[in-house]
């Protein structure tokens, strides 16, 4: 088998890489990106659309990354989530990582990274129990994802879970709440032996005296009782 050829990139340095951002960004997409809640303190107005395909050209490189994080732009903090090498993906790097999450879109990018890493049963319940409210967060997007992505892993994995996410459901900060709501239904969604417990917590969540609790469970119930879910579920069984 012939050599992979290296990425169009591979040679960009951070400035280069720093460059290539400051041309390409723009202020109309900071302004877009505001209004979607992203954090633009540090950021160059490129959009995901261009940073994505940019990032292909640029290759894994797990040295590199570690600069372009320490920068503190949005944009080149995406792009070392995007390149870095998943296994060499320490938790002590994750943990640091975390320390500077500042937007819900950081998070959930990082959060495919530390699944992708192995690292789901380790920092799941370490991060959940965090009072910081991204790092809070990146449990419970680190659940959504693995639930759909790691389909070998053993359903009881993620039913185990459930009271974790029932535990942190009375937290009513925003991206806190969300995003126990999106890992409640992802396991929901997983497959018939994971639907009913889900539901059931769902459930359980909908009737509840607290608002935050009621609205995570109310929002989950309709969704994982929609007809096309369920449908969808049944036919996967089969």
């Amino acid at each position: 088998m012939a050599p992979r050829r290296p990425a169009e990139n591979a040679d960009y340095t951070v400035p280069d890489i720093l460059a290539w951002l400051e041309a390409s960004g723009s202020a109309d997409n900071i302004a877009g990106m505001q209004r979607f809640g992203i954090n633009i303190d540090k950021a160059f107005g490129v959009g995901n659309a261009a940073l994505r395909p940019f990032g292909k050209t640029l290759g894994r490189n797990h040295e590199r990354t570690r600069e372009l994080w320490q920068t503190g732009f949005r944009e080149a903090r995406l792009l070392a989530l995007f390149t870095d090498e998943p296994g060499r993906v320490s938790p002590t790097q994750a943990r640091e990582m975390a320390a500077d999450f500042n937007s819900w879109e950081i998070v959930d990018t990082a959060s495919d990274l530390f699944v992708d890493a192995g690292h789901l049963d380790e920092l799941v319940p370490e991060f959940a129990a965090d009072e910081r409210e991204f790092v809070r967060r990146t449990a419970f997007a680190m659940i959504a994802w693995a639930a759909v992505h790691l389909r070998k892993r053993d359903d009881a994995d993620f039913i185990v879970l459930l009271p974790l996410i029932e535990r942190y459901a009375t937290d009513p900060r925003n991206f806190v709440k969300k995003a126990v709501n999106w890992a409640l239904r992802q396991i929901g969604k997983r497959n018939l032996t994971c639907h009913a417990p889900a539901l059931g917590l769902a459930e359980k969540l909908a009737a509840s005296q607290d608002k935050t609790m009621r609205w995570i469970g109310k929002d989950a119930v309709r969704e994982l009782t929609d007809d096309k879910i369920r449908q969808r579920l049944a036919s996967k069984q089969r």
